[in-house]
């Protein structure tokens, strides 16, 4: 079987691209007052900024995920796999791993997920479907998201 390390300086350069895109497209939902979309595209926004960042910070997931990932007839590092497709069963666990490096990226992965689902179940006064009670909370949130998510890629071009 065949190992094959990723591009990991392209891949990194277009996760950092389509966070930027998702943002913009998130702004564009929320003004349209389209709550469940605008918090839908705000996650996939963090979703590839966190790829991207831990794109960029690889070293610190290499003792955690060791081994290779298979896809088709090649075996990819795990680490890297992990960094470059970030799935959401992972992210919490990502992002306390790169957290010593940039700060609050675990509690905006907990909002992040927790848009994901208010994006699936809508508003949900008990809490048990979603945590997010109300249309106000939820366009609050992922206001929120949208703002830091800007301040953290603002914070890596100086």
């Amino acid at each position: 079987m065949e190992i094959k390390k990723l591009n990991i300086t392209e891949i990194a350069a277009t996760r950092l691209q389509e966070a930027l895109k998702e943002l913009d497209v998130a702004e564009v939902f929320l003004k349209e007052d389209l709550l469940r979309n605008a918090a839908g595209k705000a996650f996939q926004a963090w979703k590839s900024l966190l790829s991207y960042l831990a794109l960029n910070n690889l070293e610190l997931l290499e003792d955690r995920y060791k081994g290779f990932k298979r896809v088709g007839s090649r075996s990819i590092p795990l680490h890297e796999w992990i960094a470059a497709v970030m799935p959401t069963n992972r992210m919490t666990e990502v992002a306390s791993i790169i957290e010593e490096r940039i700060h609050r990226v675990t509690e905006l992965t907990a909002l992040a997920l927790q848009l994901h689902e208010f994006q699936y179940n809508g508003p949900d006064p008990e809490g048990i479907k979603s945590k997010i009670p109300n249309e106000d909370t939820a366009r609050e949130l992922t206001r929120i998201l949208l703002v830091r998510s800007r301040e953290i890629i603002r914070s890596l071009e100086m």
